[in-house]
């Protein structure tokens, strides 16, 4: 005698509508959506030209010289832990990566 394994039901979730907004307005009231929107746009950013960095194979040293800074300066700049950065370094990044940098406000 065989015996039939019982079939599950496929649940389907329900996407909510209000995920992720409660979040933005708790840091809103809380006075650190700015300060934490910031830190998360700079450890993107560095993630980014660190990836863009390792795809074209290049060296940390190569890559200060091509922005003709020092390597503890990029360094600083590769740091996700570092926020405090200057936009002409980051236009100086990119452009050492043969890319551009926009920035926009909406």
């Amino acid at each position: 005698m065989t015996r039939k394994k019982p079939t599950r039901k496929k649940t389907t979730r329900k996407q909510n509508p209000a995920l992720g907004s409660a979040f933005n307005e708790f840091l809103k009231s809380d006075g650190s959506y700015e300060e934490v929107t910031s830190a998360a746009i700079k450890r993107s950013l560095a993630i980014e030209l660190q990836k863009e960095m390792e795809g074209q194979a290049i060296t940390k040293v190569e890559m200060a010289r091509r922005m003709e800074t020092s390597r503890s300066q990029l360094n600083r700049l590769l740091d996700p832990a570092n926020d405090k950065i200057q936009l002409d370094t980051l236009y100086k990044a990119a452009s050492a990566l043969g890319k551009s940098l926009t920035l926009e406000i909406r």
